[in-house]
This record gives C-alpha cells, sequence and structure tokens, in this order.
C-alpha cells in the first residue's frame, strides 16, 4: 500500500516566523517613538531657525520674576529655555534660581561649557531669555518648603563634582542639565523631574542601578545613554541615547524627544514645536 504524503507547506516555519516578527515590531515602535518626532522638529527647523549666534541673541529679562524686594518669600525656580541653533532641535538649557526669606536678590545658577568653572552664578539675570526665547517655568516652590530647602541647594552647587575645567560635555554629559539634575537628585524633597528633552539630565559617570532622582521610583541607568526609569515623580521614561520618550503619571502627558512634555489635554504638535 503507497502512501501519499501532503506536500510541503510554502513559508517558513513558525518558531522562525515569531522572532522575525518581533524584530519587526520593536524597529517599527523605536522608529515612531524616538525617531519620527525628531524628524518632525528637524522639518520645523527648516522653516525657523531662530537666532543661532549668541552675541545677537537677546538675553535680557523676560520680566516674568518680579524684583526680589517685593517678593518677601522664599522661592525656588527651575526654568528652561530652548538651547540655541541645530540644539534646539530637540533640547532645552535648565537653571535654577533661588532667593531667600527677605532676600534683596535673586540667585541664579547654571553650567556653561566656555568658562574655566562650569558652575556660574548670576551669569544672567534670573529669568533672562534664552537665545532670545522666552524660558518656562519648570518648577515653581515658595514659602516654608523653599526656606528650608535653599540651603541644600547651596551646599549640591559647591559640591558638584563636575566643576572643573574641561569637565564639561555636550553629549552625553556632563552638561548644564546634568547639573540642575544633580541638585534635584541631591534634595529629593524637592519632587521634581527636569524635562524630558533637557538631554544630559542623565548622566551618570558609572552605570547605574536603584531608586531615581527623587528617590519615588527605580531606574536602570548606563551613563545616560540607556536607560529606564519607574517612579512616581519621573513616570515611566526609556532613555536612547539620550532621548526620551514615555509618559507623565501624576499630570497625564505624553513625553516625547524634541518635543518634551506634552500635555494629553493640549495635544498641539504645532504648539510644541514652538516651544
Amino acid at each position: 500500500m503507497q502512501v501519499t504524503l501532503p506536500p510541503p507547506q510554502a513559508g517558513k516555519p513558525p518558531d522562525v516566523e515569531k522572532p522575525k516578527r518581533l524584530r519587526t515590531i520593536i524597529v517599527l515602535t523605536f522608529v515612531a517613538v524616538f525617531l519620527l518626532p525628531v524628524v518632525v522638529r528637524v522639518s520645523a527647523y527648516a522653516f525657523y531657525r531662530g537666532t543661532t549666534d549668541w552675541r545677537r541673541a537677546d538675553w535680557s529679562s523676560s520680566g516674568m520674576l518680579p524684583a526680589a524686594s517685593v517678593s518677601p518669600p522664599a522661592r525656588i525656580l527651575i526654568m528652561a529655555g530652548r538651547a540655541g541653533g541645530i540644539k534646539g532641535v530637540i533640547g532645552v538649557h535648565t537653571w535654577i534660581v533661588v532667593k531667600p526669606a527677605g532676600a534683596s536678590r535673586w540667585t541664579r545658577y547654571d553650567v556653561v561649557g566656555w568658562t574655566a568653572t562650569p558652575v556660574q552664578t548670576n551669569y544672567w539675570t534670573p529669568d533672562s531669555r534664552w537665545f532670545d526665547t522666552v524660558p518656562t517655568i519648570v518648577a515653581d516652590i515658595s514659602g516654608d518648603k523653599a526656606q528650608a530647602l535653599i540651603p541644600k541647594i547651596e551646599a549640591a552647587v559647591k559640591s558638584y563634582q563636575y566643576n572643573h575645567a574641561g569637565d564639561y560635555r555636550l553629549w552625553p554629559g556632563p552638561n548644564s542639565n546634568t547639573f540642575i539634575a544633580a541638585l534635584l537628585r541631591a534634595v529629593p524633597e524637592l519632587g521634581i523631574a527636569l524635562p524630558p528633552n533637557a538631554i544630559g539630565r542623565d548622566f551618570r559617570g558609572i552605570p547605574y542601578i536603584g531608586l531615581s532622582d527623587s528617590r519615588t521610583g527605580i531606574e536602570v541607568n548606563f551613563c545616560g545613554v540607556l536607560g529606564v526609569k519607574l517612579g512616581l515623580v519621573e513616570g515611566i521614561e526609556v532613555n536612547v541615547l539620550g532621548l526620551v520618550a514615555g509618559l507623565d503619571l501624576r499630570s497625564p502627558a505624553l513625553k516625547l524627544p524634541g518635543y518634551g512634555r506634552v500635555g494629553l489635554d493640549r495635544w498641539n504638535l504645532a504648539e510644541a514645536a514652538n516651544r
């Protein structure tokens, strides 16, 4: 008796198709989440370049803050301004402004890459424009809480480890955003997360696994180049080459490379492109 076997089925076996399909999903997800927003930002930059020469840029006060003498309570502000030139496509520069109760002036701390020591005090006015653009306020803390935390912030400024000639590095850090992130890490009571487009904020000198910056979650970080965060303050974040995508859980929003935090209640890429 002769048995006729069915012809072999065309195509690859299931155990080969599944890994291939998974790789395709991973690649498409990476393109959609990390590359597409940057491409859109670059396209916007082609039409609006802004000022790229620091000598021609407007660095004057934006008028956002009152004179310290007419604002007695202690106050802490984290501010951000879009970086100049091509860097502004994906990144912002951040700084911190503090004023103890009754102080007669604001004190601003920044890190820049062209001075003998990176950390600078009152290099600009506290609320100055950054490459012509009016800054945004990332966080604003006042009253007794601010008064209690200002000494810790000032101690962290003095002990910042990358404050030597030659320490500054644009990418992956340590840069201006690395400095502010270090202050927030030293004073977790602030409960603040920097914008996801503050490139360099996740830089660490060595690989790290442990509590997140705010100590409200966990973090896995490979020198700021690759990493994952999950925390109450940080939300959900995935860092690839310094580009961060994720979700803000406290105040629902998407975190997109180049755009930063985009609130779901005001989803508008055209508006975000001009931030």
